[in-house]
Protein backbone atom coordinates (compact mmCIF):
# COMPACT_ATOMS: atom_id res chain seq x y z
CA UNK A 1 0.00 0.00 0.00
CA UNK A 2 2.86 2.36 0.83
CA UNK A 3 4.40 1.81 -2.61
CA UNK A 4 1.12 2.65 -4.35
CA UNK A 5 0.80 5.85 -2.31
CA UNK A 6 4.36 6.85 -3.21
CA UNK A 7 3.66 6.18 -6.89
CA UNK A 8 0.47 8.27 -6.76
CA UNK A 9 2.39 11.01 -4.93
CA UNK A 10 5.05 10.99 -7.63
CA UNK A 11 2.34 11.16 -10.32
CA UNK A 12 0.83 14.19 -8.57
CA UNK A 13 4.31 15.74 -8.42
CA UNK A 14 4.73 15.11 -12.15
CA UNK A 15 1.42 16.85 -12.90
CA UNK A 16 2.38 19.80 -10.70
CA UNK A 17 5.84 19.98 -12.26
CA UNK A 18 4.36 20.07 -15.77
CA UNK A 19 2.07 22.87 -14.61
CA UNK A 20 4.86 24.90 -12.97
CA UNK A 21 7.74 24.51 -15.43
CA UNK A 22 7.30 25.99 -18.91
CA UNK A 23 8.50 23.63 -21.62
CA UNK A 24 7.05 20.47 -20.08
CA UNK A 25 3.84 18.97 -21.42
CA UNK A 26 1.71 15.98 -20.51
CA UNK A 27 -0.73 15.10 -23.27
CA UNK A 28 -3.09 12.51 -21.79
CA UNK A 29 -3.43 13.59 -18.18
CA UNK A 30 -3.25 11.15 -15.27
CA UNK A 31 -2.48 8.06 -17.33
CA UNK A 32 0.65 9.63 -18.74
CA UNK A 33 1.58 11.08 -15.36
CA UNK A 34 1.37 7.62 -13.79
CA UNK A 35 3.54 6.20 -16.57
CA UNK A 36 6.06 9.03 -16.14
CA UNK A 37 6.11 8.38 -12.38
CA UNK A 38 6.72 4.68 -12.96
CA UNK A 39 9.50 5.28 -15.49
CA UNK A 40 11.10 8.00 -13.33
CA UNK A 41 11.10 5.63 -10.35
CA UNK A 42 12.72 2.90 -12.44
CA UNK A 43 15.34 5.29 -13.78
CA UNK A 44 16.07 6.57 -10.27
CA UNK A 45 16.45 3.06 -8.86
CA UNK A 46 18.27 1.28 -11.71
CA UNK A 47 20.05 3.62 -14.12
CA UNK A 48 21.01 6.68 -12.07
CA UNK A 49 23.20 4.91 -9.46
CA UNK A 50 25.27 3.24 -12.17
CA UNK A 51 25.70 6.53 -14.04
CA UNK A 52 26.61 8.35 -10.83
CA UNK A 53 29.43 5.89 -10.24
CA UNK A 54 30.63 6.20 -13.84
CA UNK A 55 30.56 10.00 -13.76
CA UNK A 56 32.00 10.37 -10.27
CA UNK A 57 35.32 11.91 -11.46
CA UNK A 58 33.60 14.69 -13.42
CA UNK A 59 31.15 15.24 -10.56
CA UNK A 60 34.06 15.70 -8.16
CA UNK A 61 35.83 18.07 -10.57
CA UNK A 62 32.70 20.22 -10.91
CA UNK A 63 32.00 20.15 -7.16
CA UNK A 64 28.74 18.25 -7.65
CA UNK A 65 27.20 20.41 -10.36
CA UNK A 66 27.39 17.57 -12.89
CA UNK A 67 24.93 15.61 -10.72
CA UNK A 68 22.28 18.18 -11.69
CA UNK A 69 23.23 17.81 -15.36
CA UNK A 70 22.98 14.02 -15.11
CA UNK A 71 19.55 14.31 -13.48
CA UNK A 72 18.40 16.67 -16.25
CA UNK A 73 19.65 14.34 -18.98
CA UNK A 74 17.81 11.40 -17.43
CA UNK A 75 14.66 13.55 -17.17
CA UNK A 76 15.04 14.51 -20.83
CA UNK A 77 15.52 10.82 -21.71
CA UNK A 78 12.09 10.14 -20.24
CA UNK A 79 10.50 12.29 -22.93
CA UNK A 80 11.79 9.84 -25.55
CA UNK A 81 10.59 6.78 -23.62
CA UNK A 82 7.14 7.88 -22.45
CA UNK A 83 4.60 8.74 -25.16
CA UNK A 84 2.59 11.85 -24.39
CA UNK A 85 5.32 13.44 -22.25
CA UNK A 86 7.48 16.10 -23.85
CA UNK A 87 10.39 18.23 -22.71
CA UNK A 88 11.24 21.25 -24.88
CA UNK A 89 14.99 21.31 -24.20
CA UNK A 90 17.80 21.10 -21.70
CA UNK A 91 16.79 24.01 -19.46
CA UNK A 92 13.20 22.81 -18.98
CA UNK A 93 14.65 19.37 -18.26
CA UNK A 94 17.01 20.84 -15.65
CA UNK A 95 14.28 22.86 -13.94
CA UNK A 96 11.77 20.03 -14.29
CA UNK A 97 14.11 17.50 -12.70
CA UNK A 98 14.86 19.86 -9.82
CA UNK A 99 11.19 20.71 -9.20
CA UNK A 100 10.14 17.05 -9.51
CA UNK A 101 12.82 15.96 -7.04
CA UNK A 102 11.79 18.61 -4.51
CA UNK A 103 8.07 17.91 -4.87
CA UNK A 104 8.59 14.14 -4.66
CA UNK A 105 10.72 14.53 -1.55
CA UNK A 106 8.13 16.78 0.06
CA UNK A 107 5.19 14.48 -0.80
CA UNK A 108 7.04 11.37 0.39
CA UNK A 109 7.87 13.08 3.69
CA UNK A 110 4.23 14.06 4.09
CA UNK A 111 3.08 10.49 3.46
Amino acid sequence: MHTILRLLGTAAAVMLTAYLVPGLAIASGWQTALLVALVWSAITIVIRPALQILTLPITVLTFGIFAFVLNALLFWLMSFVVPGFSVAGFWPALFGAAVLSLLTWFINKAL
